[in-house]
Parts: C-alpha cells; structure tokens; sequence
C-alpha cells in the first residue's frame, strides 16, 4: 500500500517531526546540534522557506515552517539526508539515522499556530529536561523572549 499524497501549496504552514531510528539520539554533542542548524538554515535559504519555531532535542526535533513554494518533501529530504550524512561522517557510521519519513502536520489556524509555537519551545520543559525553557539552547524560546539572539533565518 502506497503512503498518502502530502498536502503541499505556496504559503503552507508546518508542524514537522522527525524521530531517530529506534528513538536513538539523533546527536551526540553540541558539534552535532550547530550542525543541524547549518543544515536547517542552508535548507531553508535553498527551499525558500521560513522557520518560526524549532527545538531540536536528544532524539527527535520539531520545526514550525512555512513553504514559499509547494515543496516541503525536498526541504526535509535535505534537511534529514544532508545532516544524516554530516552525522555519519563525523562519527564514522553508516545507514539510517531518521525512522521512516518526517512527520508534518498542516497549521491552518493563527490561533493553532501560536499553541505549537508555545508546544515547540516548551517541549524540553514537559519532557523533563530542563526546569525553565530558557536554560534549553537547542530551541527558539530564547530568540522569542528576546533573551537570545535569533538565528539568521
């Protein structure tokens, strides 16, 4: 059976996921996470998108994008595909390093949109991993509260 078409237009509005193999980490270090973010940033300057929201967590992450174009399936097959091969170079492995396909779920509310972002950047608060969002990095909490500088993209 073949999978289901993804809904794709100019100006569509994401919540995407994407989960490690086995729920294994998908980073190792802070060398791994700023190389995620290079890959996510030359994405979409390539793909001509916009991010809003990202965190990038042990073994999964999330970002809130919107498509300038129809074309998200070529914005995350490079996102997972350039940073899996950045990964395995680096730590001299091989094979997959994403289960299966990204998920993404089509925002079509600004009211929908606002609760991921805030369901974004919390999300290392309700798993546990911080006490306050701030003290998280790897997320656009800190940009969003003006406590950090937003990345160029």
């Amino acid at each position: 059976m073949s999978r289901p078409l993804r809904l794709e237009f100019e100006g569509a509005l994401y919540h995407v996921t994407s989960r490690g193999d086995r729920r294994e980490p998908i980073v190792g270090d802070d060398s791994d996470r700023q190389a995620w973010l290079a890959v996510l940033e030359q994405g979409l300057e390539r793909f001509e998108a916009t991010a809003f929201a990202y965190c990038l967590m042990g073994n999964h992450y999330h970002v809130v994008v919107q498509t300038h174009r129809p074309n998200l399936s070529r914005l995350m097959r490079h996102v997972n595909g350039v940073y899996t091969q950045t990964y395995n170079r680096r730590h001299r492995v091989v094979g997959h390093l994403f289960q299966g396909r990204f998920k993404a779920i089509l925002v079509e509310e600004e009211s929908y949109f606002l609760e991921v972002c805030r369901y974004v950047d919390l999300n290392p608060v309700r798993a546990n991993m911080v006490k306050w969002p701030q003290d998280w990095a790897w997320s656009s909490y800190r940009a969003h509260t003006g406590r950090g500088e937003a990345p160029a993209w």
